[in-house]
């Protein structure tokens, strides 16, 4: 699975790449959502949810996207395939003021939703008020150092 080029359509919009196992109504409001805020949007094919949250994960790692978003029946899959990856901050998120929250307090950089669980409707919220962050809080750059910390002292493999 290859990841979308953003290079000819970026033009100075945030960048989100979004991967799911399956199609849906939540998944197209996500979509159509980050479009309407100005982001560029590329959306993986639908495939088996390790491989689309890696790629995901990586991507936004290695700064191929500025944001991620992902979704799998429950959202834990996904979520805890995309943590994974070093540089990646996932979360799984169910309502508007978590994602928020996600944002300002993780500076989560990877949102992931329940397919199952959360209406189309909601997901353009959570979608909204993860967007409406700009900077993660100050007060917690070195929770989220610390993160990095830990990552970069891990063996690998």
């Amino acid at each position: 699975m290859e990841i979308p080029d953003f290079a000819t359509s970026h033009a100075g919009n945030p960048r989100a790449l979004v991967g799911a196992d399956d199609e849906g109504l939540v998944l197209d409001a996500v979509v159509d959502e980050l479009g309407r805020r100005g982001v560029t949007v590329q959306r993986l094919p639908t495939g088996a949810w390790p491989e689309v949250a890696r790629r995901v994960g990586e991507a936004v790692a290695a700064g191929e996207a500025d944001l991620g978003v992902l979704a799998c029946w429950t959202g834990t899959g996904t979520s805890i395939m995309a943590n994974k990856v070093p540089g990646v901050r996932a979360a799984l998120c169910w309502e508007p003021w978590i994602a928020e929250g996600a944002r300002r307090w993780n500076d989560a950089n990877v949102l992931v939703l329940s397919l199952q669980r959360t209406e189309p409707e909601v997901a353009r919220e959570i979608v909204a008020a993860w967007l409406a962050v700009g900077e993660p809080d100050a007060d917690e750059a070195a929770n989220i150092a610390e993160i990095a910390a830990y990552e970069s002292r891990r063996e690998p493999g």
